[in-house]
């Protein structure tokens, strides 16, 4: 692939990221979308989050280690009991950092 041929694919991906995203804030107050779909939207981003958080705390080297023995698992679910009891996003990631260290060096 030459150079030319590498900046033009930048180009024209850097204006399709433009296209896409402008178009909700150029001709998104004369669209409006159905309530249901409105609602649907509102569990977009923990979903996004889950489909990020669970493969990591999952998987081990490519598989999937569901036991005791694995530390980012321990950790995740001692984090969830702690926002879950305590309601702050700030020291539930120092705790779940904090078990996540003291499982992994088995201290």
């Amino acid at each position: 692939m030459t150079n030319t041929e590498i900046w033009l694919v930048i180009a024209l991906l850097a204006l399709a990221t433009f296209i896409a995203r402008s178009s909700f804030w150029l001709i998104g107050h004369h669209i409006s979308l159905p309530k249901r779909v409105q609602e649907a939207l509102r569990y977009a981003p923990s979903c996004a989050l889950a489909a990020i958080i669970f493969p990591d705390l999952l998987l081990t080297n490519g598989a999937i280690l569901v036991s005791l023995d694995n530390p980012k698992l321990m950790a995740g679910i001692a984090a969830a009991a702690f926002f879950l009891v305590k309601r702050n996003m700030l020291f539930t990631i120092y705790f779940g950092m904090a078990v996540y260290t003291y499982v992994r060096l088995g201290l």
